[in-house]
């Protein structure tokens, strides 16, 4: 998921999805905005493993950092299932050796989906979960056994 931007009904409803659908791990791009939003994921709620970074609106990375412990001021590296996956909040801000690292590359800050195979490679921007640009609020799940992903539509009021 990324670009949550405050909008908390979204936000939670895309993580009782999650856990509806029980999945192993989350993935945040970024643009939590505020640390009273991030808290709808904090460890302190949340029992999935979460993995997260700074978005460019994320401006009161202290608070952030307070709710969200384990929030990274860069690329995220991890291995999981027997993939390499990076992400961060803007395409654009990956090096050249961490995209080649990966088998997944998750980006957001366009607020735009992307979910294409690229030179060997997936690239994956969720969209964005809060509508406020499109008025379409989604995630993606990822299967790490198949390298892909599905986008999935987050209802809102």
């Amino acid at each position: 998921m990324s670009d949550t931007h405050d909008r908390l009904p979204t936000f939670r409803r895309a993580v009782a999805m999650f856990e509806r659908m029980k999945v192993e791990a989350i993935f945040h791009a970024g643009d939590f905005i505020a640390p009273f939003a991030a808290k709808v994921i904090s460890p302190a709620v949340l029992s999935l493993p979460l993995y997260c970074c700074y978005g460019n609106n994320d401006g009161e990375k202290a608070g952030l950092k307070n709710v969200l412990p384990h929030i990274v001021d860069g690329t995220v590296r991890v291995e999981l299932g027997g993939r390499k996956i990076v992400m961060n909040h803007f395409i654009d801000w990956f090096t050249p050796e961490e995209i080649e690292w990966a088998d997944i590359v998750i980006s957001g800050h366009t607020h735009e989906i992307v979910n294409q195979m690229q030179g060997g490679k997936l690239l994956l921007n969720p969209g964005e979960c809060c509508g406020w640009v499109t008025d379409r609020c989604t995630v993606a799940v990822l299967d790490l056994d198949t390298a892909t992903a599905q986008i999935v539509d987050v209802h809102h009021d």
